[in-house]
């Protein structure tokens, strides 16, 4: 009997050989050398491991498909500008391993659903174009060409063009992102969800709101010239494992760092630089100052904490707001502050669940300092109240002054390596109109004005049957979105779904009525076209966009560039129909580059400045103190505080990844730094909620979470005491996401709630 779609999107509810050792305090140095080298030995061809170590984030080498956190401006590293886990993405996407038609032969659909995502990632790279067909059970070969003439006959057979969802992967370059949502706005539709959707859309609005731009406003040379970094809801040492280098000059010019998170992360308390013998034998670099140990989602009360505090001492003293700068450049200031005194700091400090030594440290630390940078990432970005806790970060900066000038901003640290460029080229389900007129101006069709389906409502659309094709440019669709379960008989219910990657993953096992596979190129690979190898560009997570071009040849004849698969399939799909020559732009992507730069602010002479070895900054006004608001100024907010409170028996769970995972990706079953090995169904929890539980160490426990009413289960977790904040925990995605409600969001994002799930959590017998 088949497995439903449900079944095959879960992961196993099998369990390895769990072992827990005590949490490390020190990060990267020799350990992350050893990590690094054991899975490029493992899975690259010897042959081409030293060419992806000098060439990678090197200047005309090629961009890592990891992280979007920038390379330094002027020297690189002689001996590798690459961390542990970049080095393990390598080794992920040029696996030496091929899989052709034979392996999906010998393995069915089911079969392949059975295992974990880590053996499923680690099948191998995907090497010819593969279709299942209505009622198969396995995948079969077919050419570019009729997989190309399917994906048109699909969309072409649509009775609303708005009937089709193009998602996009956040390591998609400039070119093809460009392109892509090209062709979606002359097919008809603006339903463009990505990554971002899921991450830093929060961010974005936020900070557009405020400061007039939805990216950072800081360089990576103010990271080493700040009085006081402040990282917030970041795990730097997993997820930007480069950005402990730059925190470390930030300690050596004579900074000051707090980490603020629910967990002790290793790589904020210490880091020791792999790349220094000096460093390894002294044992590295303390980084944090002050750790505080906020419960779940107490950014908003520990941050309004900070602020009444503040306040306070203005009051007295007169010296500590920037009221040069509020003047000249802000707006909203006495509503702000008439809100904010409405407000009580001991309900406030509670509510945080921080203790008032470490509140006074940290306060001392922001009173006395002027240059400061705010960091943060998905532990603020994924909850209903996501805009609020960054709003209220930005409330902060401008009381001291400490935006638009040299050691000072904000800085929401990306994640995929390309994510902000695909946002800055025009994937966006809600692009502004300035940005349609320029399209029509350019390329005579009028793109739809309505805006089109987020990440959330493309699966409410697909659910409800208003979907019925699934296109996915990248990424692993069903592993990384919320509520698995509705999620995977949203995408069953397609007539199509097609997938354009890499290498195996589970979003090709839960299938519409058929499905397509279309293997393409990895970064590092080299993409011949008929004007010789194609260079193309990616834009960092500061605003800077470089060239990236691959030095590797490809490991099968079969593959096609992103580029190429999104011309061939605009080609067959729009046939005379379309204003645009869509295969002059596979042979010669300058004519992509040229495009651009007549359609995307920022972009002027694009072809020219990408020939710069360290890239070209794009312009950024919070930067310059140019904020593009409505009111023409940076401004103020006022935000409340979460009102809901946790019911009897419940805890708050925010889903997180392993050392040994990017996004999705499963690189191996190792949590190094947690002090978890082997195993990846666990859920860290505070030692007094487990004995309040009657639980004991590796105790297996089901998880349950209940929203609307609606309750959703995940089965068969082994327990981790851990130092947690009282009635929190944590558990890694995708596993948990079967728990995170599609219909709890951030409001006006719409980024899901996956870092505040309430749950319970009982014995398995």
């Amino acid at each position: 009997m088949s497995k439903s779609p449900i079944d095959k999107a879960l992961t196993p509810e099998k369990f390895k050989n769990l072992r827990v050792k005590e949490p490390p305090t020190n990060s990267a140095g020799v350990g992350g050398l050893k990590a690094a080298t054991a899975h490029a030995v493992k899975y690259i061809k010897p042959s081409n491991i030293l060419k992806i170590t000098q060439n990678i984030n090197q200047k005309g080498g090629f961009d890592c498909p990891g992280c979007a956190w920038p390379d330094p401006d002027d020297e690189r590293s002689s001996l590798g500008e690459y961390c542990e886990n970049g080095l393990k993405a390598m080794a992920e996407e040029m696996q030496n391993k091929l899989i052709y038609r034979e392996f999906f032969a010998n393995n069915s659909v089911d079969e392949l659903a059975s295992l974990s995502d880590f053996e499923i990632g680690k099948s191998g790279r995907l090497a010819e174009p593969m279709y299942l067909p209505k009622g198969a059970t396995h995948y079969q070969p077919i050419s570019w060409e009729n997989a190309f003439r399917k994906v048109g006959e699909h969309l072409n057979a649509l009775d609303s063009a708005d009937e089709a969802v193009f998602y996009t992967s956040g390591r998609t370059t400039n070119e093809a992102a460009f392109l892509y949502q090209l062709f979606v706005r002359e097919f008809g539709t603006s339903n463009l969800p990505d990554c971002s959707n899921m991450c830093h859309e929060a961010s974005g609005s936020a900070l557009s709101e405020t400061l007039g731009i939805g990216k950072g406003s800081v360089t990576l040379d103010d990271l080493y010239k700040a009085e006081l970094v402040i990282v917030v809801g970041q795990n730097p040492a997993t997820n930007h494992p480069r950005m402990l280098s730059a925190l470390e000059k930030t300690k050596k010019n004579g900074g000051k760092i707090i980490a603020i998170n629910p967990l002790p992360e290793a790589g904020l308390m210490k880091f020791t630089d792999p790349q220094n013998p000096i460093k390894i034998l002294k044992g590295g670099t303390k980084l944090s100052d002050v750790f505080v140990p906020i419960t779940i989602n107490g950014d908003v009360a520990f941050f309004k904490a900070l602020l009444l505090k503040l306040q306070e001492r203005e009051e007295k003293t007169g010296s500590v707001f920037d009221k040069a700068f509020i003047e000249d450049y802000t707006s909203g200031l006495d509503d702000f502050i008439s809100d904010l005194k409405t407000y009580n700091f001991e309900d406030c400090l509670k509510a945080s669940g921080v203790l008032k030594d470490i509140f006074d440290a940290v306060f001392d630390l922001v009173l006395n300092k002027n240059k400061i940078i705010i960091c943060w990432a998905m532990g603020l970005t994924q909850h209903e109240n996501a805009i609020d806790n960054i709003r209220e970060l930005v409330n902060l900066l401008l009381l001291k002054g400490s935006i638009g000038k040299e050691g000072a901003g904000t800085c929401p640290v990306r994640g995929h390596s390309n994510v902000q460029g695909d946002r800055t080229v025009g994937i966006w389900e809600s692009a502004p109109q300035a940005f349609l007129d320029k399209i029509e101006a350019k390329y005579g069709f009028k793109p739809s004005p309505k805006h089109g389906y987020s990440v959330i409502e493309s699966i409410k659309a697909m659910c409800e049957k208003k979907a019925k094709v699934f296109f996915g440019l990248g990424g692993n669709f069903i592993s990384a979105v919320p509520d698995t379960a509705y999620s995977a008989q949203a995408l069953a219910n397609c007539n199509l779904t097609v997938h354009v990657s890499t290498k195996l993953n589970r979003s090709h096992l839960v299938t519409g009525q058929e499905a397509l596979i279309l293997p393409c190129l990895g970064r590092a690979e080299k993409d011949y076209q008929k004007t010789g190898v194609q260079t193309q560009s990616v834009e960092n997570s500061m605003g800077v966009v470089s060239s990236t071009k691959g030095i590797l040849e490809p490991c099968s004849n079969s593959l096609m560039s992103e580029v190429a698969v999104v011309c061939g399939i605009a080609h067959a799909t729009l046939k005379t129909r379309s204003k645009i020559n869509w295969l002059d732009y596979k042979d010669d992507y300058n004519l992509v580059r040229d495009d651009i730069a007549e359609v995307v602010n920022g972009f002027e002479n694009y072809n020219n400045k990408l020939k710069q070895p360290s890239g070209f900054y794009l312009p950024n006004g919070a930067r310059a103190r140019k904020f593009n608001t409505k009111t023409g100024k940076a401004n103020f907010t006022i935000n409340k505080l979460p009102q809901w409170k946790l019911n009897k028996g419940e805890l708050v769970m925010m889903t997180i990844r392993s050392h040994d995972q990017f996004n999705t990706t499963i690189y191996g079953l190792d949590d190094r730094y947690r002090g978890v090995f082997n195993e990846r169904r666990i859920i860290f929890m505070n030692k007094d909620d487990m004995k309040t539980r009657g639980l004991q160490e590796q105790d297996i426990v089901n998880l349950k979470s209940e929203y609307n009413g609606v309750v959703r289960e995940a089965n068969s977790f082994k327990v981790i005491g851990y130092n947690i904040p009282k009635y929190c925990c944590a558990t890694y995605f995708p596993e948990a996401n079967v728990l995170v409600p599609l219909d709890s969001f951030a409001h006006t994002a719409k980024t899901p709630a996956s870092k505040s799930v309430r749950i319970t959590v009982k014995p398995a017998n």
